[in-house]
């Protein structure tokens, strides 16, 4: 089969959507399809499969956008017209410009569209200093709908909360609950732990930095903590508030460590760190904290009602009170001082992320896809 794929963000997988959209890519060329992928990114133009849409100029936020490691495309009919041209299905990855695009093209033509759900409202509000405008937020997701998803003949949630929070603004829509999935190198593994961090309760964070993932609040934590000399944090990641949270963070004894790390390199921070914490306010799924704990770190959770991580606390010390750093301190010091239910709760851990094994998520995805063309094939006509 013939897929596109659109992809409005992409380049270095240093985000959740490009972790997402390439672990789809890989997933199909493997199963044998031609994959198309339409992007803004520069150095993959001439590899095969690729389409290169010219980026998207915003003046004076050009840097602001570099800060985030992305680069944001703009509509371009010429590259559109040949990446699409002859596909049985495609799939977009995210509702901005050629997503748009590529939703009217997929209903002028009759072609099965599929999109995925990577983008929460305050994903985009966050950036203008509205996250917290609950009318804002509904107007964006009312936005999304009415721009790309009311085209869409199959919308992939990752989470069902997420498909919640959308469909209580817009109404039903044909859309599967599938998670991204972790890749099943994530295991518990035996590492030598770096020498800087001998004797150090090392607690791992990955997320963007970003206002929304709310990493202040961790650093506060263990500001306040009896144990602070004893605690190096570690936030993989990168993005436009790192200059604040080192500032924040210098205070500390063991200034946080914060870098982008690969993916190999992550096998190696997760498994020689003692805890996960996660403080994000905003969170679609947290693929992130389930790498962590199928690896057996405990996870602290944010409460947060705009989450979905939240729903992987398997018992209450897995949770703390959102934006509460005396509560966060208290958890992460109840862990320090209980080894023993730390292990406990690792092997609890270690049978339920199981069902995020990747390679079911992404057959699932596939299979989403087939489907939605099959149909849209034997139909004969646009479903909207």
């Amino acid at each position: 089969m013939k897929i596109a794929v659109v992809c409005d963000v992409l380049g270095e997988e240093n985000n959740g959507t490009t972790v997402a959209a390439m672990n789809l890519i890989r997933h199909l060329r493997s199963r044998g399809h031609e994959v198309r992928v339409v992007c803004p990114d520069e150095e993959r133009r001439g590899q095969p499969g690729y389409y290169v849409a010219p980026q998207l100029n915003v003046g004076p936020l050009n840097r602001y956008v570099r800060k985030n490691g992305v680069s944001i495309a703009r509509t371009s009919d010429g590259v559109l017209e040949a990446a699409l041209a002859g596909v049985d299905a495609i799939h977009v990855m995210v509702p901005f410009f050629l997503g748009r695009a590529a939703a009217l093209y997929a209903h002028r033509h009759g072609v099965a569209l599929t999109a995925g759900f990577h983008c929460q409202a305050e994903n985009i509000t966050n950036h203008l200093h509205l996250m917290n405008s609950r009318r804002v937020n509904d107007l964006t997701y009312r936005a999304m709908y009415r721009l790309v998803y009311r085209y869409v003949d199959a919308i992939h949630y990752p989470t069902q909360f997420i498909r919640e929070v959308f469909e209580a603004e817009v109404g039903p829509t044909r859309g599967r609950v599938i998670s991204n999935g972790v890749n099943r190198r994530f295991v518990r593994t035996e590492v030598a732990r770096p020498e800087a961090w001998a004797g150090r309760f090392v607690i791992l964070f990955t997320g963007r930095y970003g206002r929304e993932k709310s990493h202040h609040v961790l650093i506060d934590a263990v500001s306040r903590s009896k144990y602070e000399p004893r605690i190096q944090l570690v936030f993989a990641g990168e993005g436009p508030l790192e200059a604040e949270l080192r500032a924040r963070g210098a205070a500390l004894t063991n200034p946080p460590v914060m870098r982008f790390f690969s993916r190999e390199e992550m096998l190696q921070v997760i498994n020689s760190a003692d805890l996960y914490v996660h403080p994000a306010e905003i969170e679609i799924e947290a693929i992130a904290c389930l790498e962590a704990i199928s690896c057996g770190l405990v996870p602290v959770i944010a409460d947060s009602p705009r989450s979905a991580t939240r729903f992987f606390a398997l018992e209450a010390r897995n949770l703390f009170r959102c934006n509460d750093a005396d509560d966060l301190r208290a958890q992460i010091e109840y862990w320090m001082e209980h080894p023993e239910a730390r292990a406990a709760c690792s092997e609890r851990y270690q049978g339920y992320t199981r069902r995020f094994e990747q390679g079911r998520c992404m057959e699932a995805l596939e299979a989403m896809i087939v489907e939605t063309a099959d149909e849209k094939r034997s139909a004969g006509a646009p479903a909207n």
